[in-house]
């Protein structure tokens, strides 16, 4: 047996250990022989593949963990992960055990699982895949995938070391995702967009649908400003759901504006003001006027965290902890000479936004974007808004299967933007190329996938960043 006890010394719980895998190394190599959807181009949407009955059984065989967690659950196109990070950078400040688990990872997959500011240790995930390993192995006649696995060790490990709350994120869409299961304390809907529209479907209110999936009877939900065809669309699943749903701007009293001073350079202000929680003109930690909106957000969930009896919840502390937020692979830079940001902007709507984000608040001359996407994304929609920020492009590709080709989206950009673009078969290549085209005052933009800012970031851990520039 293997205990996990908190740092607090009030609850400790036992987690079994079959020790089937002598490794972590052995314990992975188990884990990654599951489906996984992630690794895969073309995934048929439906009960099937992705199947709710799957997860509770798994939960059961687990003690059902997830019955055991107060939740908040997060669903939405973008800013998904930077509302659970700014979330639960508050609750942490305010004196909370906070599980969180997201995906996907940038350079580990134990990213996905975190406790305050620690990933899970390779041995206790060692010890969580040797415990599922048996109840996956009585499930011959319904094998779960990859995502389901690795969410249900998330839900058994948040329980067994006894979290306070724990913030989770969908992974694809919502209605038919491994983590709707939960009944949480409040949802949370950041931006919806044109994004896997193969599995969600090609419209808004197509995917908006799914998103509001998550929606339970009696959870307050809470969404940011969105176009008017999906309001609609969370405003009737809601009433159906008989879920309170509110949205930020309208049902909320919620505002923003971008700003810039001497002191504090271009920074963006949010202010939400609610029956409990008056928080005033408070800087928003992260870059770009969109995160904002998933400020409010995090805003406004803390709030119902605090209506629901988290009587810890203190605004001066939770203001501190907002302050403190840092999230790898958005608006990162990673390098100084040469000076490379990296982005996991990943559709058209993201890199619109990371476009603003880097003309308000990075000084450059001329930007070089070093950029690759999975082959299922919106491509023409994500070139036009290349072509808009862009003072040269290099086409690359990622270790992911989902990658499109270089030459592909080379001739996708031509089409969209009427000029010629570079290519490189890796993204070390890429950025030789880019780093010869740079001087001191230009900008590497590294963006359009998570896993190629994964490379990226690994190459600098690495220290293979080419460092020569023109002039």
């Amino acid at each position: 047996m293997v205990t996990a006890s908190t740092s607090k010394g009030s609850r400790t719980k036992k987690v079994q250990d079959k020790r089937q895998f002598r490794t972590y190394d052995a314990a992975m190599r188990y884990l990654f022989s599951m489906t996984d959807y992630e690794q895969m181009l073309r995934i048929r949407y439906n009960r099937d593949t992705f199947s709710l009955d799957r997860m509770f059984r798994i939960l059961a065989g687990l003690g059902n963990p997830h019955e055991q967690l107060r939740t908040v659950h997060i669903a939405g196109t973008k800013g998904k992960g930077s509302t659970v990070e700014m979330l639960s950078r508050m609750l942490i400040a305010c004196g909370y055990r906070v599980g969180v688990y997201t995906s996907p990872h940038i350079m580990d997959i134990r990213e996905r699982i975190r406790i305050d500011d620690e990933i899970i240790s390779q041995a206790a995930l060692t010890r969580l895949i040797c415990e599922v390993e048996p109840v996956i192995t009585a499930m011959a006649d319904a094998r779960p995938t990859f995502f389901e696995i690795f969410t249900a060790m998330a839900f058994r490990y948040f329980a067994a070391v006894g979290v306070d709350v724990a913030v989770v994120e969908t992974g694809l869409g919502g209605r038919l995702d491994s983590t709707n299961v939960l009944k949480p304390e409040a949802c949370g809907l950041t931006s919806i967009s044109m994004d896997h529209m193969q599995q969600l479907g090609p419209t808004l209110d197509k995917i908006a649908e799914e998103k509001a999936g998550i929606f339970k009877e009696g959870v307050p939900a809470i969404s940011v400003p969105q176009a008017p065809e999906v309001e609609a669309v969370f405003r009737r699943i809601a009433r159906s759901a008989r879920a309170p749903l509110m949205v930020a701007g309208k049902d909320l009293d919620f505002s923003y504006r971008f700003e810039s001073s001497r002191d504090s350079g271009p920074h963006t202000r949010v202010c939400l003001t609610t029956a409990t929680s008056r928080f005033e003109h408070l800087p928003v930690p992260l870059l770009g006027e969109h995160q904002a909106l998933n400020c409010g957000l995090a805003l406004a969930l803390l709030d119902e965290l605090k209506k629901k009896g988290f009587s810890r919840i203190d605004d001066r502390l939770a203001v501190e902890g907002l302050r403190q937020t840092y999230l790898p692979g958005r608006m990162e830079i990673i390098s100084e000479d040469p000076r490379i940001l990296v982005d996991g902007a990943h559709n058209a709507a993201s890199i619109a936004a990371l476009m603003r984000a880097i003309g308000q608040n990075v000084p450059y001359d001329s930007m070089v974007v070093v950029f690759g996407c999975a082959a299922d994304k919106d491509i023409p929609g994500m070139m036009e808004q290349l072509a808009l920020g862009a003072d040269k492009m290099i086409f690359t590709i990622s270790n992911n299967p989902r990658s499109a080709r270089p030459a592909d989206l080379a001739r996708a950009y031509e089409e969209v933007a009427g000029r010629t673009a570079q290519t490189a078969d890796t993204i070390e290549q890429a950025l030789t190329v880019a780093t010869s085209a740079v001087s001191r005052e230009d900008l590497i933009c590294i963006t359009g996938s998570f896993y190629l800012v994964g490379e990226a970031k690994g190459l600098l851990k690495s220290r293979k960043l080419p460092t020569h520039r023109k002039g």
